[in-house]
C-alpha cells in the first residue's frame, strides 16, 4: 500500500490555459503541488512519471476524449482520484465517468468554490483510505489476476465480507460472479454456514416458490413429502441468487417481503418460519433498464443493492490472461499427471489478440482443449487452439488489413525490423534442423563460427537445439566472414 506523505500533488488537465491558472490559484494551498497540462498525452506523462493524488480531467481535449483516458489516469502510479470536468450537460457522460471510477463530475461553467470543495473532499478521502494500516488478507481461491480491475473488485469483496448487507454482482457471462460471491461468503462471519446457490434462470416458473419457500406434504399435486426451501436451507449462511434478472415478476413481490422481514410461509404451511441468511445476487442483465420497462421491481433493486460490485470482462483486463493461463496449465498437469506444458510466444499472442466474449470461462475451456490437443507435445502452439478461435482471429486480421488499405495506411513494415525477423526465423529453423550442431549449421549457412555465434546471441537463440552447450558467448570482435 502506498505510503502517504504530507504533500498532496494535483494535476489539472485542460486545454484552456486560463481555466488551468484559475483552478491552480484557487486550490493552491500550502502542502499542495499543482501541475498543469494542456493535452491528454502530456498530462498522462506527468501522472506516470511521478505519483499524483488527484487529477482534474477535462473531457473535450484537442488530442482526444478525456473519458477515454480516465482508466489510464486511474492506473497511473499511486492510483490518483479523478474529477471529470466538462462543458457538456449530457447525463451519459456523467454516468460513464462515475462507472469508470471517477471521484466526481463538475459541469462547467462552475464557481471556483466547486473545485475547492471537490479537491478538499477527494484528498481527504484519499488520505483516509491510504492511511489504513494493512490490507485485509482474503481467501480468494480461483480468483486469478492482479490487474487493477480485479484488485478493485477484491477491495469491494473485503468491504462486503465485513458486513451483512445485500450485494449485487454484475458482469457478463463467464466473468466469475459466482467465485466472487463465494469469496464474500468465505471471508465473512457466516463462513461456517452454508453457501446455497440458486440459478434463477434454470428454475421452472411453477416451481420457483416451492424451491425457495419450501412446501408441506400434499400442498399441491406431486408434493408427496414435505420439502425445506432454500431460504430456510441458507439459515445462518449465504443465499446466492444467480441470474436474479430472470426472477419472474410474479415472484418478485413475495421475494421482496422475505428480504424485508426474513419471514415466509412454506406452501401449504400454517405458520411462518424465520431464516437468517445473507443475500448475494448476480446478473448479466441491466437491472436499471429492466426497472424502466417494468420487468424488474425498482424497490427490489434497491433492496438487493446495498453494495454493488461490477466484474469487468476479460477483454478489459488482458494483463490477467497470463496468470489465468499458467494457473490452468498447472492444474491440467496435476490432473493428467504430466509435466507443465510451455507456451510458445505465438500461442500467447493469440490469447492476447482474442476478445473472449465468453470471458474467463471461455479462456479456461480453451486452454483445456489446447492441452488435450497437444497430447504429449511439451509446448502449446496456435495449431493446438480451437479452429473457430483461429478463424475468428484470421477474420479480425483481414478486417484490420482491409481497413488499413481503405484508409491509405502503408502496410509495408520497417525494413530493418523485417530483415531482423527474417534472420531470426532463418536461424531458428537452421538450429532446429541441425540439432544445434554448429559445424553443420556453418556448412549449410555459409557463415563462419564467430559470425554464427554472434548472430545467435543477438537473436537470443542460444537455447535452440540439442547441443546448446556448444554455443559460447560471442567473441568480442567479429570476423568479416
Amino acid at each position: 500500500m502506498q505510503k502517504m506523505t504530507s504533500e498532496m500533488r494535483v494535476l489539472i488537465v485542460d486545454d484552456d490555459k486560463k481555466i488551468c491558472d484559475l483552478i491552480k490559484e484557487e486550490i493552491g494551498v500550502p502542502g499542495r503541488t499543482i501541475f498543469c497540462a494542456h493535452e491528454l498525452e502530456e498530462g498522462l506523462r506527468i501522472a506516470q512519471n511521478g505519483a499524483v493524488d488527484l487529477v482534474f480531467l477535462d473531457i473535450r481535449m484537442p488530442d482526444g476524449n478525456g473519458l477515454e483516458y480516465l482508466r489510464k489516469f486511474r492506473e497511473a502510479p499511486g492510483g490518483p482520484e479523478v474529477i471529470i470536468m466538462t462543458g457538456s450537460s449530457e447525463a451519459d457522460s456523467a454516468e460513464t465517468a462515475l462507472n469508470n471510477g471517477a471521484w466526481d463530475y463538475i459541469q462547467k461553467p462552475a464557481p471556483l468554490s466547486a473545485f475547492t470543495l471537490a479537491a478538499a473532499r477527494a484528498l481527504e478521502y484519499r488520505s483516509a483510505r491510504m492511511s489504513v494500516a494493512a490490507p485485509v488478507v482474503l481467501k480468494r481461491e480461483k480468483i486469478i489476476g492482479e490487474s487493477r480491475e480485479i484488485v478493485s473488485c477484491l477491495e469491494m469483496v473485503a468491504r462486503s465480507a465485513a458486513s451483512d448487507s445485500a450485494v449485487l454482482i454484475t458482469g457478463e457471462t463467464g466473468t466469475g460472479k459466482e467465485l466472487l460471491a463465494l469469496a464474500i461468503h468465505e471471508n465473512s462471519r457466516r463462513s461456517g454456514g452454508k453457501f446455497v446457490i440458486v440459478d434463477c434462470s434454470a428454475l421452472p416458473e411453477n416451481l420457483i416458490e416451492s424451491t425457495l419457500f419450501g412446501h408441506e406434504k400434499g400442498s399441491f399435486t406431486g408434493a408427496d413429502r414435505a420439502r425445506e426451501g432454500l431460504f430456510l436451507n441458507a439459515n445462518g449462511g449465504t443465499l446466492f441468487l444467480d441470474e436474479i434478472g430472470e426472477l419472474p415478476p410474479s415472484v418478485q413481490r413475495t421475494f421482496l417481503r422475505v428480504l424485508q422481514e426474513r419471514r415466509f410461509r412454506p406452501i401449504g404451511g400454517k405458520a411462518e418460519v424465520c431464516s437468517d441468511f445473507r443475500l448475494i445476487a448476480a446478473t448479466n442483465r441491466d437491472l436499471r433498464e429492466m426497472t424502466k420497462s417494468g420487468q424488474f421491481r425498482s424497490d427490489l433493486l434497491f433492496r438487493i443493492t446495498s453494495l454493488w460490485i461490477h466484474l469487468p470482462p476479460l477483454r478489459e483486463r488482458k494483463e490477467d490472461i497470463k496468470d489465468i493461463t499458467l494457473y490452468c496449465l498447472r492444474n491440467l498437469a496435476e490432473r493428467y499427471g504430466t509435466e507443465v506444458k510451455g507456451l510458445s510466444p505465438e500461442f500467447f499472442e493469440c490469447l492476447l489478440s482474442f476478445d473472449w466474449p465468453g470471458n474467463v470461462r471461455q479462456l479456461i475451456n480453451t486452454i483445456d482443449r489446447a492441452y488435450v490437443m497437444a497430447g504429449r507435445e511439451p509446448v502449446l502452439f496456435p495449431q493446438h487452439l480451437p479452429v473457430e478461435l483461429r478463424l475468428d482471429l484470421l477474420r479480425k486480421s483481414l478486417a484490420e488489413r482491409d481497413e488499413s488499405v481503405s484508409s491509405g495506411v502503408d502496410l509495408y513494415p520497417n525494413l530493418l525490423e523485417f530483415r531482423k525477423k527474417m534472420d531470426s526465423d532463418y536461424l531458428a529453423g537452421l538450429m532446429r534442423k541441425t540439432g544445434g550442431d554448429i559445424d553443420a549449421a556453418c556448412s549449410i549457412s555459409g557463415l563462419s563460427r564467430s559470425h554464427l555465434y554472434a548472430l545467435l546471441k543477438s537473436h537470443k537463440l542460444t537455447n535452440i537445439g540439442n547441443r546448446k552447450s556448444e554455443i559460447p558467448d560471442a567473441p568480442s570482435e567479429l570476423s568479416d566472414e
